[in-house]
């Protein structure tokens, strides 16, 4: 699986990084980015809920 994370439309709220933090993070400039790209298999359920969770549907996990 890959993530990724349309960082334009990002509101910061946080939930991703709180969620998933194997996966996103806040980026310096305060806004959520992923520093992982592919999903550890581990980590799958979490990330796919940080998608479904994310306020501004921003997040992709395919």
């Amino acid at each position: 699986m890959k993530a990724t994370l349309d960082r334009s439309g990002c509101i910061s709220c946080g939930l991703c990084p709180e969620t998933c933090p194997e996966v996103f993070r806040m980026g310096d400039d305060g806004v959520a980015e992923v520093y992982r790209e592919d999903v550890p298999p581990e980590v799958e359920d979490k990330a796919i809920q940080a998608q479904e969770g994310c306020p501004v549907s921003v997040i992709t996990v395919e």
